[in-house]
């Protein structure tokens, strides 16, 4: 056979591989489109949430490394094994060159989350030297408005985005058939009954930092048939005032976790709010009514799931006794 012919049947049996596999395949990512030619081989994954997305869908193999990760938290035995021997490339926000450093062919994060608003690292710079990045949907308030409140569909988007990326998406449509189930009979226990008024406590003394509109926590409140009291602030995450909070009469309230035992830990967030002139009269403090959900439970991941089954047992326990 000729060279040319040669070439012209080789061209086509990787034509038919790759349409056997799905690709090429075009997704969005913050309004966008990204198209690959084939799965990633070498994907940096940033923060405890996205990797526990990575991990849902077995992509190890495919990772060259995490960053984000020990620079803020002290991750699970759980989290470790499912890490195995992937490196962390950086403990907070990587630079460019580390990334370069890594060879990187595929970069998942979002803004303030691995990536920072005219930073050094974004979807732009990154393009420049060939690696795609899928920005996390909660984060793209930070980029793109208009933009729908806060739903699980964000996590249900995100883990189908990547499953159509690595050539996994019967697994990833699979994953959210499973989650979206059990959120299902979670609704059906509660019933009709009127929904909690809940406040999310992160941090801050002088102001609280809590979740807005646009943020997880919202959705995930709703989920498990409550309502989240700062519904109403047009943002993600972000400070308010604690008059606010208290005149919204918080039924319940989930305090951050970090795992950490000194300034900022839950315990002393609960000390704080039962000290606090204003926030000891209102009805979670005054009914010791708390869950300490961790960081990937509030931010989006596979984890969202049991930390709204967590909190719905928690808000409506009546419902969950028989």
């Amino acid at each position: 056979m000729k060279r040319n012919g040669l070439l012209a049947v080789i061209g086509l049996l990787v034509a038919l591989q790759a349409s056997g596999s799905g690709f090429p395949v075009t997704v969005e990512s913050c309004g966008r489109p990204l198209t690959f030619e084939q799965a990633p081989q070498r994907a940096v994954i940033h923060d405890l949430n996205m990797a526990e997305m990575a991990f849902a869908l077995a992509l190890q193999p495919q990772m060259a490394g995490l960053t984000g990760i020990s620079g803020w938290y002290k991750a699970t035995p759980a989290f470790n094994r499912a890490r195995g021997a992937i490196p962390e490339l950086a403990p907070k926000y990587p630079s460019l060159e580390t990334l370069l450093a890594a060879r990187a062919d595929f970069f998942f994060a979002g803004w303030n989350y691995g990536m920072k608003v005219g930073g050094e690292v974004t979807p732009q710079t990154l393009a420049n030297y060939h690696i795609p990045t899928l920005v996390l949907s909660e984060s793209c308030i930070h980029v793109a408005q208009p933009r729908p409140r806060a739903t699980m569909a964000l996590l249900y988007n995100d883990i189908a985005t990547l499953g159509k990326i690595f050539g996994k998406a019967e697994l990833a449509d699979a994953l959210i058939a499973a989650w979206m189930s059990r959120l299902e009979g979670l609704k059906n226990r509660i019933g009709d009954r009127a929904p909690v008024r809940v406040f999310v406590y992160d941090s801050g003394k002088d102001k609280p930092f809590t979740s807005g509109k646009y943020a997880m926590p919202t959705a995930l409140i709703e989920a498990a048939g409550a309502r989240n009291v700062m519904d109403s602030l047009p943002v993600s995450w972000a400070t308010t005032s604690w008059e606010t909070v208290a005149s919204a009469g918080p039924e319940f309230i989930i305090l951050l976790d970090y795992q950490n035992n000194g300034a900022g830990s839950a315990d002393e967030l609960q000390r704080f709010l039962e000290s606090h002139p204003l926030m000891k009269q209102t009805p979670a403090v005054i009914g010791q009514r708390y869950l300490r959900l961790k960081y990937q439970e509030l931010t989006p991941g596979p984890a969202n799931i049991t930390a709204i089954e967590n909190l719905a047992h928690a808000l409506y326990p009546d419902a969950f006794a028989q």
